[in-house]
């Protein structure tokens, strides 16, 4: 018989090694970066020294070779064919005439290149050229080809040519080439330390950061990270991190709490449930059944209450469908629905109040508010829908005890029933006043517990309206 497979669970994340860490990236980055600037800026520092060395070396040689032109000018020439050393540098001075023969030197001929085809072009009277070496061993020369008159009696024109040894120049270039190598390493990795230093620095408070948010556990939400202050990106990221945390702890207790009253509120129907059936069991009773199951009813309608609270809570809820809505015909259709109320339901809604939502969704705060109303009302209840400052609004109106100052905003929490004496079975699950507030959140707007002018309760439910409204 096969052994059944095993499936292999993954091995556990190996810890991060450090080159992979942001601080390594970072210093990476750093040494890169300085050893791309130091080798264009080294090469164009040697190619701009390169280029200035030539250039004043090939100055002084024309300089030489121009001396010696203006000798024939002024027939002032040594005898014998020999010319003095030249000055400047300047390794050698000869002149040729134009069949190609010396005619006159400064020193020993035997390393002198060929240089019969740098005679200048027609039209110019000097051409210059930097020749490779003549032979291994040799170095380069810079020469400089010069038109001179003949001597007297000559029919045709000289050349003079000039040649010096680009040893110094070579020699230099050298040197700087040797020492941006020799420097550049250095410099790197002062660049990767300083950045590793930096970025360490920086990250400090990430650190702390980072420490702080995994100690957070469900038992210590209170706990927060630690704000370095300032304003740069990691202080706004601590800023985030701790209302994020707030939020959460918020959204925690809110969840303990709401767990807590559900918990409160099924109990003691479920218990009376419980309590007249047993009684029914023992001696059947229609009375006995006949309220069980208005307890059962009641259970269902505070599941159901539960339910879409937990569908609209907080910002995970889904969202609204946004159709076109009336809420002056809602209203209507409301008062319409419901059964003759034992105080008088007035609706006051002279033309149509546009506005964009869920109809059904919009139609249940109408109901839960106007429940509330007819709940407290003494004598009548006016529901008004209009329009104002671009809101669609649906204004409930009771002349019953109203609502103290202090409590305004507590009566929209959930199974918050501010008449402690009131019967539970009368009077509710407790959670109207809190699905209506949800469900005008969801479409961008609130409801507000106001003062009537003339005694009683105010409560006004408003939206964004619609163009035309």
């Amino acid at each position: 018989m096969a052994e059944p497979r095993t499936v292999a669970e993954p091995p556990p994340n190996p810890r991060p090694r450090r080159l992979g860490s942001l601080r390594a990236r970072a210093a990476a980055a750093a040494a890169l970066a300085m050893a791309a600037v130091l080798a264009a800026g080294g090469l164009w520092l040697y190619t701009l020294l390169r280029a200035n060395l030539i250039e004043n070396t090939t100055g002084r040689t024309e300089l030489a070779a121009r001396k010696v032109a203006a000798q024939y000018d002024t027939a002032s020439l040594p005898a014998g064919g020999r010319l003095p050393a030249p000055e400047g540098g300047v390794d050698l001075v000869l002149v040729r005439d134009a069949a190609g023969a010396v005619v006159a030197t400064s020193g020993d001929l035997k390393d002198t290149p060929e240089l019969t085809e740098l005679s200048p072009a027609a039209g110019r009277d000097m051409r210059s050229a930097v020749l490779p070496p003549a032979r291994p061993g040799a170095q380069r020369r810079v020469v400089v080809a010069v038109d001179a008159p003949g001597p007297p009696g000559a029919h045709e024109p000289h050349t003079v040519y000039a040649v010096t040894v680009l040893g110094d120049v070579d020699d230099a270039n050298r040197a700087v080439a040797l020492g941006l190598l020799a420097g550049a390493p250095p410099l790197i990795a002062f660049a990767a330390l300083l950045a590793w230093w930096v970025t360490g620095h920086a990250l400090r408070p990430v650190t702390a950061i980072r420490t702080g948010l995994a100690a957070v556990t469900g038992s210590e939400l209170d706990r927060r990270v630690p704000d370095p202050g300032g304003a740069d990106e990691i202080a706004q990221l601590a800023r985030t991190v701790n209302a994020t945390l707030d939020r959460l702890e918020r959204s925690d207790a809110r969840q303990r709490q709401f767990t807590a009253d559900a918990s409160h509120e099924l109990r003691n129907p479920l218990a009376a449930v419980r309590a007249r059936l047993e009684v029914a069991l023992r001696d059947p009773d229609r009375e006995s059944v006949a309220a069980a199951l208005a307890d059962t009813e009641r259970l269902q309608r505070i599941a159901a209450d539960l339910l879409l609270l937990a569908r609209l809570d907080g910002d995970g809820g889904p969202a609204p469908r946004s159709e076109p809505v009336d809420l002056a015909l809602l209203a209507a259709e409301d008062a319409a629905r419901r059964p003759e109320p034992g105080v008088a339901l007035r609706l006051d809604a002279r033309a149509p109040v546009r506005a964009a939502g869920d109809p059904a969704r919009l139609e249940r705060a109408l109901a839960n508010l106007v429940d509330n109303a007819l709940r407290y009302a003494r004598t009548g209840v006016t529901v008004r829908a209009f329009a104002e400052d671009g809101w669609a609004l649906l204004e409930v109106t009771d002349d019953g005890p109203g609502i103290p100052e202090a409590d305004r905003d507590r009566v929209f929490e959930r199974f918050v029933r501010l008449d402690a004496d009131r019967s539970r079975a009368g009077g509710g699950t407790g959670l109207g006043l809190a699905i209506a507030r949800e469900i005008a959140r969801a479409h961008g707007g609130e409801v507000r517990a106001l003062p009537a002018p003339a005694g009683g309760a105010r409560l006004v439910l408003r939206v964004p309206g619609r163009a035309g409204s």
